[in-house]
């Protein structure tokens, strides 16, 4: 079942993403970073079927790469370059017309927005469409290089030999594709959920974790710490909460213990009660009755 989920959302995604590139990108003469910016060059120079250019540059780059890859990348990526492929054929022989007024700053936004939901999709079950990354691993593997370097530096040159059809304002306006693509991407593998994580350190820690659990429904646990000065034992108390929780957990400490030190951690992924799954309804402190 998740290798049929794995797939499925691959598909999907480089549906999505073939979507922005066709509507949005090819539509109002956006460039691209990576392998596809290439496809949207030979296309605008040399009237090359970007759903074909795909496939002719891809599918080297897999096979070369494929003992970097291992099987199920290898397998993911022949899946998502394919997919990729297929629905760029088949977009833009669909007459969809995305009308923004001819605003290009949505247009961008836009662009960014889809093409980043979609690649983050293949990206999140492990999956990718090809392209850069293969050449990133290849080379980090054979010479160091680090993935990051080489991907920046690939989508530079890309952007950069783009200005062969498009100007200065339309780079400009690429730029903002490229930020909001990058921007939505992170969002997506860092999980569907932020929140804080708080790290409580009080001589009346046995005080303040009754009251939070009872007050926010939420679990805690305690961590064995000793002062670094005193040396003296005591419990620290880690919980994670959602930010709009975060005033509330601090009028809390502060209510009990003035002089507790607390510290607040982005929390870029969770997962359990409260968070993806419902938190039971019963309280987990009930006020004592007489």
């Amino acid at each position: 079942m998740k290798r049929v989920r794995d797939v499925s959302l691959i598909i999907i995604g480089a549906g999505i993403y073939a979507f922005g590139l066709v509507y949005l990108n090819i539509a109002n003469q956006l460039a691209e970073g990576g392998i596809s910016g290439i496809t949207l060059i030979l296309r605008a120079l040399f009237q090359i079927d970007p759903a074909y250019s795909t496939l002719v540059i891809n599918i080297p780059l897999i096979l070369i790469g494929r003992r970097v890859l291992g099987n199920q990348s290898f397998i993911y990526t022949i899946i998502g370059t394919l997919s990729l492929s297929g629905f760029l054929w088949i977009w833009q022989r669909i007459p969809i017309v995305i009308n923004l007024q001819h605003d290009l700053l949505i247009a961008a936004l836009l662009a960014g927005l889809i093409g980043g939901v979609g690649s983050g999709l293949v990206y999140r079950v492990g999956g990718t469409t090809g392209g850069t990354d293969i050449m990133a691993r290849i080379l980090e593997k054979n010479f160091g290089v680090s993935m990051g370097k080489t991907m920046f530096g690939f989508d530079v040159i890309v952007l950069l030999l783009s200005l062969s059809y498009i100007d200065l304002k339309l780079m400009m306006y690429t730029l903002i594709v490229s930020y909001v693509f990058s921007r939505v991407i992170d969002s997506i593998l860092d999980g569907g959920y932020s929140a804080k994580g708080l790290i409580i350190i009080s001589n009346q820690s046995q005080a303040i974790a009754p009251v939070l659990m009872n007050e926010l429904e939420r679990g805690l646990t305690f961590l064995e710490g000793a002062g670094g000065y005193s040396e003296h034992e005591k419990r620290v108390i880690y919980m994670v909460v959602s930010p709009r929780e975060l005033r509330q957990v601090k009028e809390i400490v502060i209510g009990v213990d003035p002089k507790a030190f607390f510290s607040v951690i982005n929390v870029h992924e969770v997962e359990g009660e409260g968070f993806t799954y419902l938190k039971p309804q019963v309280k987990l402190f009930k006020p004592k009755t007489k």
